[in-house]
């Protein structure tokens, strides 16, 4: 792309008030953006609002500066999800256009693709020597940001058995649930033919967002893609959250839901695939969780109950990738990726890919017991000791003891093999 080219491009997406929706229409009547700025305000009313005519006949303010740093980030500028010196070599990155044969067809398929696609990654699937955005072997996973252990655990360990069975695992880069999705796909090499993960972000891929999640940004630079509508320079702001989770679904064949609250983000996700024709998955919990309430409404209205990996790739009649491994049900094992939300991270109104910060809390526990963490870690489904050992930290003799007197005041109970579970009130 050239810079006369470049300069349209984000001369159009920088246009206040000039949506995709009337991009399009410019594009469809004018051709490239070049043309369409060669157009008079009168010829423009064809095809948007006097105000929208008048925006395009003037040269949005900082245009100049937003052409060059573009520029620069392309050439090999500076990335946030760049390695750190001497280490691995440097992601590619890349700008698509609606008008590039590189540009995922399964986002052409949705009511509203973003015109601009940013994206960063292996030099492989940016440059085109692999499929960047396989839609018929991508699935999207999201969920709390504030999951229960067990419910990181669940996203990781789908993620990871997807990897396996030859999935590339979309996600939204937020604390929680999306983090272990990532972490999990990225556990298993699966084939290298496909991004491992695809992160899409709601910032410029000029930073990471959340500041907590910087390595794995970058990790996910090495053998997948981060991607993003936004110019470079863009903040985490609340509204471009919400709005970014259209591109999650409308990149994946289905969109798995695995821990979610009714005020939830991840919901906003499982609609807009539900809209865009997307299949829509949920993991079932407790219903004493407040995490499970959002999956079990998905369930009500139609979503597919899920309790395995191998009931994903049934239902999307998806055989196995070529690795040749199938998608084993999901084993039990520590949790994985950020579990914990840190305010410094997140927006005044959340992330908009998990649960709003209103509506996604762990388990209630006393703050003020000596065994608040372990209530926490125990969260509502069964668990082993050996699993309880590694979300806490304790020590087998003090953690046998703690459970006692937990069963002892009725907040525990004791099932057959070994396995504890929290007891809720109906």
């Amino acid at each position: 792309m050239d810079t006369e080219e470049l300069t349209a491009w984000l001369r159009l997406t920088l246009s206040t008030g000039v949506g995709n929706t009337a991009a399009r229409r410019l594009l469809a009547a004018f051709g490239l953006p070049q043309a369409i700025f060669h157009q008079t305000e009168q010829a423009l009313l064809s095809c948007v609002t006097p105000a929208q005519a008048r925006t395009l006949c003037s040269v949005p303010d900082g245009l100049e500066a937003q052409v060059q740093a573009t520029r620069q980030w392309l050439d090999g500028g500076a990335d946030a999800a760049a390695p750190a010196a001497g280490s691995d070599p440097a992601p590619a990155r890349g700008l698509l256009t609606l008008g590039d044969a590189a540009y995922p067809r399964s986002l052409l398929d949705t009511e509203d693709p973003p015109l601009l696609l940013y994206v960063t990654g292996a030099p492989r699937f940016v440059h085109g020597d692999c499929e960047p955005f396989p839609a018929a072997r991508c699935l999207a996973i999201v969920g709390s940001r504030n999951p229960t252990a067990q419910g990181a655990d669940n996203a990781c360990q789908f993620a990871r058995a997807l990897r396996a069975a030859g999935c590339s695992i979309v996600s939204g880069l937020a604390l929680g649930v999306d983090a272990a999705a990532h972490e999990g796909a990225l556990q298993d090499a699966g084939d290298p033919a496909l991004p491992a993960t695809i992160a899409v972000v709601g910032t410029g891929l000029d930073r990471v967002y959340p500041r907590r999640n910087l390595d794995l940004a970058r990790r996910i630079a090495q053998h997948g893609l981060l991607v993003s509508e936004y110019p470079l320079g863009t903040p985490p702001l609340p509204a471009n959250f919400p709005k970014r989770n259209r591109i999650i679904s409308g990149l994946s064949q289905g969109t798995l839901v695995v821990e979610a609250a009714l005020a939830s983000g991840s919901l906003i996700t499982a609609r807009m695939a539900s809209e865009q024709g997307r299949e829509v998955f949920a993991i079932p919990g407790s219903i004493h969780a407040p995490q499970s309430r959002g999956c079990h409404a998905l369930i009500r209205q139609g979503a597919k109950l899920v309790e395995s990996a191998q009931d994903v790739l049934e239902e999307l009649r998806m055989p196995a990738g070529p690795t040749g491994r199938s998608a084993d049900a999901v084993p039990s094992g520590p949790p994985a990726g950020n579990t914990a939300d840190d305010p410094a991270d997140d927006p005044a109104t959340g992330d908009g890919s998990g649960d709003e910060s209103s509506g996604g809390a762990p388990p209630a526990a006393d703050s003020a017991s000596p065994y608040a963490d372990l209530l926490a870690a125990l969260g509502f489904d069964p668990v082993g000791l050996d699993t309880l050992q590694a979300r806490t930290g304790r020590d087998t003799a003090g953690l046998q003891v703690a459970l006692l007197e937990l069963e002892l005041e009725g907040s525990v109970a004791r099932l057959p093999g070994g396995w504890f579970q929290r007891v809720g009130s109906a």
